[in-house]
C-alpha cells in the first residue's frame, strides 16, 4: 500500500507498523515489547518447631512456580521480492495519530482454527451458486456455502469477510477480486469493472483499480470514489465515439476531483486529505489503453508463452525517479526503504497532477493484469507476473483473479491485494453488455 508518511515505523527498515505488531512485515525484525511481569516468588515456608528428642526436619520444598505463558510466535512475513514500502517524499507531513483507525470496530474472536490463514491454501474457492452475487455466499477459505448465526463458516470455522474484506465481480470479458490481506485490519483497495459498446457495435471492457494511501484520512472512501468515478466516465464516453486514450485521460481527472471533494478538515483533523492511486485499462477494437496516477500497475501477459510479457505502466514513485535519473539501478532503488514513497496520487493535497496514458496493439491473445502493489510486491517483474498467472486465465478470468490474490496471500499477504484480469481481445457479448 502506498505511503505518504507515518510516525510509527520499524527501527530497522522504516516500514510502517500496525498497532500490536510483534515483528516487522518486511525485514522480520522483532519489535520491543514491555517485559512480562515477573512471576511471584513462592511463599515462605512457615517455621516448624522441631519435636522434642528428634532432629529438626527440613522445611518442605515448595513446587517451582509455573512458567508464565509466552505469546505464540508470530510468523514472520516474507519481504516483497523486489522492494519494500517506505516513507513519503520529502516535504510531506505526517498526520497526527498515524492511520485512520478510529472508526474500526473489533470483530468477535474467531473459533479455534489452524494457525495458518486458510486463504493461503492452494485450493481455489468454489464459485458462488447460480444467481447469487459473486463472493456473497461461498466461504473465501474453503468454498463451502452456509455459515452459523455468528458469521463463521460451518465447515472450516473461517470468519465470513466483511463487506469489503473480500470482494469479487465477473462480467463478460473481465473479472476482479480484492482481499484485505493477512495483516491489515480493513481493505483500503477498490475496483470497478464494466462493459460497453463502441459505435459500430464493437465490444469494450473497462477495469479500474485503486489503492488507498494508508497514511491519509479515509483511504477506503478515496479508493472507492475514484474507481466508481473513472469507470462511469469511460463507459459514458466510449459509446459517444470518444477514443479510449482521451476517455481514460478524462476519467483520471474526474476521479481526482472526486477524491479531492472528500477533503473535510473539520472531520479529518490533522490528517492528510483522503488520497489514493489509480490505474485503469480499456480493451476495445483490438487496442489496449492504460492510464494511471501513482504506483498501481498494468501488465500484459501473452497466452502463447513465447512472446515476452511486459509491464505497461511506470510508477510515480521515489524508486522510479531514481532509476529514471540514472542515480540508482532498478534493483537497488526498489530495495531501498523509500521505494514506495509515491510522487503522484489523487487527493486535495496532490501536487501537479499528471495523468498518463499509453496505448498498445498486442499481436496475439493474452490477458491484461491490472493490480495494486499488494500483488506486484510478490510478482514485481513482467516475467514474475507472467509466471504467477494461471495458464487458463484467458478462458477463466475470475479463477485467475482468485489465483493471483492467493499468490499474494501465500507470499505473506502484507498488504491489501486487488487485481482485475481482462482477456484480450475483448469478448463481451452484446446481450450481456452494459
Amino acid at each position: 500500500m502506498p505511503q505518504l508518511d507515518r510516525r510509527s515505523a520499524c527501527p530497522s527498515c522504516a516500514e510502517p507498523l500496525e498497532p500490536g505488531d510483534l515483528f516487522c512485515g518486511v525485514c522480520g525484525a522483532g519489535l520491543p515489547e514491555p517485559p512480562p511481569a515477573a512471576p511471584p516468588g513462592p511463599p515462605a515456608a512457615p517455621a516448624v518447631p522441631p519435636p522434642p528428642a528428634r532432629p529438626p526436619s527440613p522445611p518442605p520444598v515448595p513446587p517451582p512456580p509455573a512458567t508464565p505463558a509466552q505469546p505464540p510466535a508470530q510468523p514472520s512475513v516474507p519481504a516483497p521480492p523486489a522492494h519494500a514500502p517506505g516513507p513519503a517524499p520529502a516535504g510531506r507531513t505526517a498526520p497526527a495519530g498515524g492511520t485512520d483507525d478510529a472508526d474500526y470496530t473489533l470483530a468477535p474472536p474467531a473459533p479455534p482454527r489452524p494457525a495458518s490463514d486458510p486463504r493461503t491454501d492452494e485450493a481455489v474457492p468454489a464459485p458462488p451458486a447460480p444467481g447469487a452475487a459473486p463472493g456473497a455466499t461461498a466461504c473465501t477459505a474453503c468454498g463451502a456455502d452456509g455459515s452459523d448465526a455468528d458469521g463463521y463458516c460451518e465447515r472450516c470455522g473461517h470468519a465470513r469477510p466483511g463487506r469489503r474484506d473480500h470482494q469479487e465481480e465477473e462480467l463478460p470479458g473481465v473479472a476482479a477480486a480484492s482481499d484485505r490481506g493477512l495483516r491489515h485490519h480493513r481493505n483500503e483497495d477498490a475496483f470497478a469493472v464494466a462493459t460497453a459498446r463502441l459505435p459500430g457495435d464493437h465490444p469494450a471492457v473497462v477495469a479500474v483499480v485503486c489503492d488507498g494511501v494508508s497514511s491519509s484520512a479515509r483511504p477506503d472512501e478515496a479508493s472507492a470514489a475514484a474507481a466508481r468515478a473513472a469507470r462511469d466516465v469511460v463507459t459514458q464516453a466510449l459509446p459517444r465515439g470518444v477514443q479510449p486514450p482521451r476517455a481514460v485521460h478524462e476519467a483520471l481527472g474526474v476521479a481526482a476531483r472526486a477524491v479531492a471533494e472528500l477533503a473535510d478538515a473539520a472531520r479529518d483533523g490533522g490528517q492528510n486529505a483522503p488520497a489514493c492511486t489509480i490505474v485503469g485499462a480499456v480493451v476495445a477494437d483490438g487496442v489496449l489503453t492504460v492510464g494511471w496516477i501513482g504506483d498501481s500497475r498494468a501488465y500484459w501477459v501473452p497466452q502463447d508463452g513465447t512472446s515476452a510479457p511486459a509491464r505497461l505502466t511506470e510508477d510515480d514513485s521515489w524508486a522510479a525517479q531514481m532509476v529514471a535519473a540514472g542515480l540508482m539501478t532498478e534493483a537497488d532503488a526498489y530495495a531501498d526503504p523509500r521505494a514506495h514513497a509515491i510522487t503522484g496520487w489523487l487527493g486535495a493535497d496532490a501536487d501537479d497532477l499528471d495523468p498518463r496514458t499509453a496505448s498498445f496493439r498486442p499481436e496475439g491473445a493474452g490477458v491484461v493484469v491490472v493490480c495494486t502493489d499488494g500483488l506486484w510486491n510478490y510478482a514485481e517483474s513482467a516475467r514474475d507476473m507472467a509466471d504467477a498467472v494461471p495458464a487458463d486465465a484467458l478462458d477463466r478470468p475470475l479463477a485467475a483473479a482468485r489465483h493471483l490474490v492467493g499468490h499474494a496471500l501465500r507470499g505473506g499477504g502484507h498488504d491489501n491485494v486487488t487485481v482485475a484480469v481482462i482477456p484480450f481481445p475483448a469478448a463481451a457479448r452484446r446481450e450481456e453488455s452494459a
